[in-house]
């Protein structure tokens, strides 16, 4: 990416919002082009402002977070746009229902400043964004309950991408997928974007939703 990310903020929280345009606007790769009070204010100034990447709150009046965030990964038009939610501890099934409509991720509100700022360069890089620990696992527990896959499945796939698609799953980088598999990271790299071109994936927080699905990945390999 060249020059810097470009951030839509969505926070019905009008001080909240505030100080996290101060936080972006400090960061010298940043900049804040637009703000949103609600879910379709957020949508409305995605497809006007064509942002790198919206910082999204799930609670919002009009329109929610998650209902905003797969209007913005359906629209062919902002495919390139991605979303970082921003939830708290208790409200697992929101994080997993968000990263079911096309979020590449998902933070605490009550994060430090630092975190927030790298999180949103990992996504605005392409990169999942799951945080470890007992979120992790909660999320796990509620993908592995029955419902439709919002992706193709891995019965396509051939073995080494079903490797590759694990340690995704997992929360592997390209580095760390080629050094347990003894790849090199740009041959890592190469098999995850033809898992995702197979699967239908738009991100690899997508492909993390299938390795759990599929039961791939389990609690207890995170």
């Amino acid at each position: 990416m060249t020059g810097p990310v470009r951030v839509l903020l969505a926070d019905d929280q009008t001080l909240v919002r505030a100080a996290f345009a101060m936080l972006v606007e400090s960061a010298p790769d940043m900049v804040v082009v637009g703000e949103a009070g609600s879910g379709r204010e957020a949508v409305a100034l995605a497809r006007e402002v064509r942002p790198d990447l919206v910082v999204m709150d799930i609670r919002m009046p009009d329109l929610d977070g998650i209902e905003a965030t797969r209007l913005i990964a359906a629209e062919e038009a902002l495919a390139g746009v991605r979303v970082l939610v921003l939830t708290t501890y208790d409200t697992d099934e929101n994080i997993v229902e968000a990263l079911r409509a096309g979020a590449s991720g998902f933070l605490v509100k009550d994060t430090r400043p630092a975190e927030l700022l790298d999180a949103i360069r990992t996504v605005a890089a392409g990169e999942a964004l799951l945080s470890p620990g007992p979120t992790a696992r909660l999320i796990a527990r509620f993908l592995r309950s029955p419902s439709v896959p919002p992706v193709g499945g891995p019965e396509c796939l051939s073995e080494r991408e079903r490797e590759v698609l694990a340690l995704v799953g997992r929360g592997l980088t390209n580095t760390e997928i080629g050094e347990a598999l003894g790849l090199s990271p740009l041959t890592a790299k190469t098999h995850v974007s033809r898992i995702m071109g197979k699967l239908g994936a738009r991100d690899r927080a997508q492909l993390v939703v299938v390795a759990y699905e599929s039961g791939m990945v389990t609690p207890g390999t995170m």
